[in-house]
């Protein structure tokens, strides 16, 4: 199966060090992005967000996303990027800020263990989180498994991206409010994975490894080797930030990590 794989991960902007909303700070919305070479930028609520071409080669990938980046980082010349996975504004600068820059996400996502929608995480809390969104894609024309197909890649990708993730992303307090295990959107060219926050973009080795895990679990579940009925516990691992379980999964499985 030859995959493409994309991404819209989100950021929060500083100024002076100090966090500031980036609402009208640069162009393009959840209904209109603005398109860039090799992708695209908008605002999401209080952070800005970007998009890549989809890649079909890590260098490709690498490419796609340092263009954007450095493109959306030109819009915004005297704000700072800031890639943490959680802001906290206070209550009090949320509450002063325009309707469009309190809202939280556009549409619900799903659970890939159980049915019916993910809950939306509080948004009065003073609190907002950032994604590091994955969209992959295998096909044009989606057949009558389709829905199936896109939940047991899911699944497999709570191993090779998920478990991982605990072990670079430390930020528990956006794991307990949203992108929680086996989060995800089904998408007619395949599936977007959603538990992942904005902390792989820190490093050129993270972001290799987002693509490379990405291909193994694809690879892997063609072979037969789905990884869900090994270890059915993976959501509560990844719900718990556990760490050293992740850890003994991943080596007992030679599946990489940093």
């Amino acid at each position: 199966m030859n995959i493409k794989l994309g991404c819209d991960p989100e950021a929060f902007l500083k100024k002076d060090n100090k966090l500031v909303s980036a609402y009208g700070l640069i162009p393009g919305s959840k209904e209109q992005p603005h398109k860039v070479k090799n992708g695209m930028v908008q605002v999401d609520g209080m952070a800005v967000e970007f998009g890549i071409d989809p890649a079909s080669t890590e260098e490709e990938w690498g490419y796609n996303i340092e263009s954007v980046l450095q493109q959306m980082q030109e819009m915004i010349p005297n704000y700072e990027l800031d890639l943490s996975p959680t802001a906290e504004f206070g209550k009090e600068f949320i509450n002063n800020q325009p309707d469009e820059a309190k809202m939280l996400g556009c549409e619900p996502d799903y659970c890939a263990y159980k049915a019916g929608e993910n809950s939306m995480p509080d948004g009065s809390m003073g609190i907002r989180t950032a994604g590091g969104h994955l969209h992959i894609g295998w096909t044009d024309k989606p057949n009558a498994n389709h829905g199936t197909q896109a939940v047991e890649l899911v699944k497999q990708l709570d191993f090779y991206l998920g478990l991982p993730s605990l072990l670079f992303d430390k930020d528990m307090k956006r794991r307990s409010m949203y992108g929680q295990a086996g989060a995800y959107r089904v998408k007619d060219y395949g599936v977007e994975y959603r538990s992942l926050s904005n902390a792989w973009l820190t490093s050129k080795q993270l972001i290799s490894l987002i693509y490379t895990n990405t291909k193994g679990a694809v690879s892997s579940l063609l072979r037969g080797g789905s990884l869900y009925s090994t270890y059915p516990h993976i959501q509560q691992v990844i719900n718990e930030s556990d760490s050293v379980e992740a850890k003994r999964i991943l080596d007992l499985e030679g599946i990489a990590y940093v």
